[in-house]
């Protein structure tokens, strides 16, 4: 059946041709755009996990309530009414028992590495130009273990400031927003406490925004800034398998008050936005394989009708409806197949060619980056399984309408 099909598709060689070019462009279409949105988000996940913690334990977030403070002013008396009910933070801007969670850490194999710190708003000020940003105190070996901020550093070096001396290391963007430069001092304010030079000795730049809005400083010196010695309000931890964070975290935060998330939890908007896209994808695939589908369905219909003689010759052979069948289906699946393995090839060699575009890195930064596009065999296999199934599915009306036919019925129509 199979040289049968395929001398059937060679008598109508345009159609077959265009209908082919369908599910080629389709497969490949498929391949390259899989590749470069699963290659895009993978870059960006790698962001994520690279440039923070696996996991982040940090201070509990504990709010007042309406009787929050009934005990703690009036005891066991009942039914406390207040002119303006309680409401507001409670005072836990720290993590309450450290030593806890190091002996933890520290016991779990699943960690790598974690790092203590001590997060503040701060306020940078040069000259008449004030910058509101992130102070972060830590311990810069243990830090470097955690992060990838020694791969972010453009100028000095980031273990310059575990000496103290008030010394501290700046976000590309902080340091653009202040216009200033290495070497120099910028006054630094937390909260309500009286500003103190700092001295900036290194420069990173990460290419997010957010992250280059940050200055890295000892931990005793931000602590000493902040004026609350030895508190910490921030546990970062990096773990072996970054795909379990999530379920770390969850099981934590049930033995311990602080509160635990997960990279993942923590950019759940950015996850949010990857779903769209992958709707997008699908939308786009489907639509080329649907039109590719009509096209396979138009061929084998306009086959069906002018082989009807060369059907009424074999069915008085004696083939039966299966085979009719199978000999008209096997038309659509080697279209698919045939289609399925040059999209393949083609959207394998134009991945591997964007893979070789280059674009800036981060701004600030002199370092080069590629495309990032997806090799993965599961893209290929979908889109095989895709083709394949897609022409299948078109072929199936038209041979089922063929293996229907009868000598009889033929006659009767006049051919």
């Amino acid at each position: 059946m199979i040289p049968l099909a395929f001398r059937y598709l060679m008598s109508r060689r345009r159609q077959t041709i265009l209908t082919l070019l369908g599910i080629f462009f389709g497969t490949a279409g498929y391949v390259v755009i899989s590749g470069f949105f699963i290659g895009f988000q993978n870059y960006l996940i790698q962001q994520m996990v690279d440039n923070s913690a696996h996991i982040h334990i940090q201070q509990r977030d504990d709010y007042l309530t309406a009787h929050g403070l009934d005990k703690v002013f009036y005891g066991d008396k009942p039914q406390v009414l207040w002119d303006a009910q309680p409401a507001g933070r409670e005072d836990n801007a720290r993590i309450e028992n450290p030593q806890g969670w190091y002996a933890r850490l520290n016991a779990d194999p699943r960690v790598v590495a974690y790092s203590p710190q001590l997060t503040a708003s701060a306020l940078f000020t040069k000259s008449k130009t004030s910058v509101s940003a992130t102070l972060i105190g830590c311990d810069p070996l243990k830090q470097s273990k955690v992060t990838n901020i020694l791969d972010n550093m453009v100028e000095g070096n980031f273990s310059d400031i575990s000496s103290g001396g008030n010394r501290i290391v700046v976000g590309r963007e902080l340091l653009n927003e202040l216009g200033m430069r290495v070497s120099q001092n910028v006054l630094v304010s937390v909260g309500t406490n009286s500003p103190a030079p700092l001295k900036i000795v290194g420069v990173f730049s990460s290419g997010n925004k957010a992250t280059d809005l940050q200055a890295y400083g000892s931990l005793t010196d931000v602590q000493k800034l902040n004026r609350t010695p030895n508190v910490i309000n921030e546990i970062g931890v990096k773990i072996k398998n970054y795909n379990e964070a999530a379920a770390m975290a969850t099981f934590w935060s049930k033995l311990f008050p602080e509160k635990t998330e997960s990279w993942d939890q923590q950019n759940a908007t950015a996850f949010s936005m990857f779903a769209m896209q992958n709707t997008m994808r699908a939308v786009i695939i489907a639509t080329v394989m649907i039109v590719a589908g009509f096209g396979i369905y138009n061929v084998l219909m306009m086959t069906v009708n002018q082989k009807r003689r060369d059907i009424a010759i074999l069915r008085s052979m004696g083939y039966g409806t299966t085979e009719i069948i199978w000999l008209f289906l096997s038309q659509g699946m080697l279209l698919g197949l045939a289609g399925a393995m040059l999209g393949l090839l083609c959207g394998f060699i134009v991945c591997k060619y964007l893979q070789t575009i280059p674009f800036a890195g981060p701004p600030g930064s002199t370092k080069m980056d590629h495309l990032h596009i997806a090799l993965s065999w599961s893209i290929y296999l979908q889109g095989s399984i895709l083709a394949i199934l897609s022409s299948s599915i078109a072929s199936f009306l038209p041979a089922h309408a063929a293996g229907e036919l009868t000598p009889i019925e033929i006659i009767r129509a006049g051919d």
